[in-house]
């Protein structure tokens, strides 16, 4: 028996494909995900793409499509831009609520190739509001696809529940971990898609690129992450921004100073986010574990985090093949919860 796991993000797609022990037999993937259907305006190349990558697994796989007994998905491909909008699940929700509410679709208007699709619905954080009134917006979250990420971590690692997973990709994510093993919640910002946009779309780029051969995946310095700390908690955010390029024009510094600089100072702004998890009820008396495949930025985020609460564990899980693991061995977990199986 093989079945596949289509993870597809914001940015990047990969499908892998495995066999009856649970083992990788084969990987492929694409530099495609629903950022192109808002591009685009339809998911039409989102279709085209993530069908390309599944050919190419089979292929490195050398089995048919014939031999997949169903393909489980998660993330933004579950949106209104991706694949199928499916409705979230309202939190807390456990893991086996999320195996019972899959969504199960065999329609090539969906998915262009024949397989069976199994699609794992978002959770929301919603609560007892009024959703008629904008004031609320501060109080509402949604995720899509870390809850399998969860789902992974809490089917392969011992931790003290509750807890608190920090996400750091595209966006900032907290999501909290009732005591009951529920995903009680989420609290998001933006900010990988913030300093993408600040190195690409603004001046501050040409400060920040690299100009020597020096090492800037090992560079960190807590002195300059102080630095930013001071200068956006007393001039804000947006001034924080800019200090970058003043101090290429104006200070003598190095590049990978300004780099880190930039990376710390929309950390320092994601604390007050973190800093108000209690808003939503979520406790910030607990362990916390950061995921991000970018390693520095999860030391910046530790360091950050152990100003505001000193007390607790701290976990960093940075290295990519065991963040992929956390969705594979989430969507596995769902699957046997379903009976997907037997």
């Amino acid at each position: 028996m093989y079945f596949a796991i289509i993870d597809c993000g914001t940015t990047n797609s990969r499908v892998y494909l495995v066999d009856e022990k649970r083992e990788i037999i084969a990987k492929a993937s694409e530099k495609v995900g629903v950022v192109n259907v808002t591009i685009e305006g339809s998911n039409r190349i989102l279709k085209e793409k993530l069908s390309e990558v599944f050919l190419e697994a089979l292929k490195k796989a050398n089995i048919k499509l014939t031999d997949v007994s169903f393909a489980i998905t998660s993330g933004a491909i579950t949106s209104e831009i991706g694949l199928l909008e499916i409705p979230h699940l309202l939190a807390p929700v456990s893991i086996d609520e999320l195996a019972r509410n899959v969504k199960k679709v065999r329609d090539k208007n969906v998915f262009p190739l024949d397989v069976p699709m199994v699609f794992v619905r978002g959770v929301k954080t919603v609560g007892n509001i009024d959703t008629s009134n904008l004031m609320n917006a501060g109080r509402v979250d949604f995720m899509r696809g870390e809850e399998t990420q969860v789902a992974g971590f809490l089917s392969t690692h011992e931790c003290n529940l509750p807890l608190t997973i920090l996400f750091l990709t595209s966006h900032t994510m907290c999501v909290s971990v009732n005591s009951s093993g529920e995903i009680a919640g989420s609290v998001t910002t933006l900010s990988g898609q913030v300093y993408e946009a600040i190195v690409e779309r603004t001046v501050i780029g040409k400060s920040i690129r690299k100009t020597d051969d020096f090492d800037n995946f090992t560079y960190f310095d807590t002195k300059i992450i102080e630095y930013a700390h001071y200068w956006v908690t007393r001039s804000g955010f947006l001034r924080g921004l800019l200090m970058p390029r003043l101090a290429d024009v104006l200070l003598r510094t190095k590049w990978y100073e300004r780099k880190l600089f930039l990376e710390a100072t929309i950390a320092v702004e994601d604390m007050r986010t973190i800093a108000q998890l209690d808003r939503f009820g979520f406790s910030q008396d607990r362990d916390f574990v950061i995921m991000g495949k970018n390693e520095k930025r999860c030391r910046i985020y530790k360091y950050l985090l152990q100003k505001i609460r000193p007390e607790g564990l701290l976990r960093i899980i940075s290295n990519t093949e065991d963040i992929d693991m956390l969705t594979i061995n989430g969507a596995i977990d769902i699957a046997r919860r379903c009976k997907l199986f037997e």
